[in-house]
């Protein structure tokens, strides 16, 4: 009797449990996780959202003065040449790096984005520009690249499925439009065939900021820009062959400095800090942050050019600054609802490294 009774609860207990819905008998598993973990991964989720922040910004300063760099450059060499000899510098630079790094070759299946990353911010959107500034000002070509912040954002929301907020893409409009104006009011209403080139070089590099982004969650930043380089090298080699016998070289200090900032500033810091940072908060929310570019490449043009500045720039400044605001807040306040529960449930396996 006693081992009858003793067997007794333990029976109805089973019992009872195969009665109980399958949903209700795994609920003891998935509590079992220890307590702390959702506090963990809540102060993770806006830790890593500031470090990403920090690190597109700091993309965005590099940025922001490739512009006068290049105009230092070209007192040196001609535009072929610069852009040949920028993309040879930065892919030697990247492939020392690779080697000492023993970095294995990406997969297959990345090197098709690796190529739309190549086209579009190593070699499209620095021939481009480069051209541009033959016929335009560094302040004016900084304004009108201004738009690219909306254009990646449109690339980005088609490329990889990410759909802000409403809010969202108003302040990014609202930012966009204080641009236009500001060119409008800087050009007297002409476009220039400095301007083409211009908007031919926001549509690709947009694109390689979109594909860069993408495929910075699956490998560091430093390697998708490195790899971009290394396929470019060939051309590049061959391109700075052939620009320099055909134009002249007058080397001076800016020109110098001017081609290893391009290079070694903009081509790969720039880009590894921006890469990572999109992965991080998201190619949306980063490309907004690119609003301050403009008004960042204008002070310098002013510190190092010397070029004038429009009287409307400080109002511009503020309100482009109000937009990068309300993007942010926006895109905060969204990551902050979705994010612990993406990452419980395993969402962000393939973040950044």
């Amino acid at each position: 009797m006693r081992a009858h009774d003793s067997a007794t609860p333990a029976s109805s207990i089973a019992v009872s449990d195969l009665h109980r819905r399958p949903a209700e008998r795994a609920a003891p598993a998935a509590d079992a996780a220890p307590p702390e973990a959702s506090a963990r991964f809540a102060t993770a989720a806006p830790a890593t959202a500031r470090g990403g922040v920090v690190l597109a910004a700091l993309g965005v300063v590099a940025f922001s003065l490739t512009f006068p760099s290049t105009a230092w450059g070209l007192e040196s060499f001609g535009p072929w040449s610069l852009v040949a000899l920028r993309s040879m510098l930065a892919a030697l630079i990247a492939g020392t790096m690779m080697l000492a790094a023993r970095v294995p070759p990406p997969a297959r299946r990345h090197w098709g984005g690796l190529a739309v990353v190549a086209g579009g911010v190593v070699v499209g959107f620095p021939l481009l520009t480069t051209l541009a500034l033959q016929t335009s000002t560094s302040s004016h070509a900084a304004v009108v690249v201004g738009l690219l912040p909306l254009t990646t954002a449109v690339l980005s929301s088609l490329r990889t499925g990410e759909r802000p907020s409403r809010t969202f893409w108003i302040a990014a409009l609202a930012g966009a439009a204080v641009v236009i104006a500001f060119t409008v009011q800087q050009s007297g209403g002409a476009v220039s065939s400095g301007d083409l080139y211009l908007f031919g070089a926001l549509l690709v590099c947009a694109a390689g900021y979109t594909e860069g982004g993408r495929l910075a969650r699956v490998m560091p930043g430093w390697q998708v820009i490195g790899w971009a380089l290394i396929l470019c090298l060939p051309l590049a080699v061959a391109g700075s062959a052939v620009a320099l016998r055909l134009e002249p070289v007058h080397l001076t200090a800016h020109g110098v400095l001017g081609l290893v900032w391009v290079a070694a500033g903009s081509t790969l810091f720039g880009l590894y800090v921006w890469y990572r940072g999109m992965a991080e908060i998201g190619v949306p929310r980063a490309s907004q942050l690119q609003l301050a570019q403009p008004l960042l490449t204008l002070a310098w043009s002013f510190l190092l050019l010397g070029e004038e500045v429009s009287a409307a720039a400080p109002a511009a400044a503020v309100a482009v600054l109000v937009c990068i605001a309300a993007t942010q807040r926006t895109a905060r306040r969204r990551g902050a609802r979705g994010g612990v529960s993406a990452r419980t449930r395993g969402a962000g396996a393939e973040g950044p490294p």
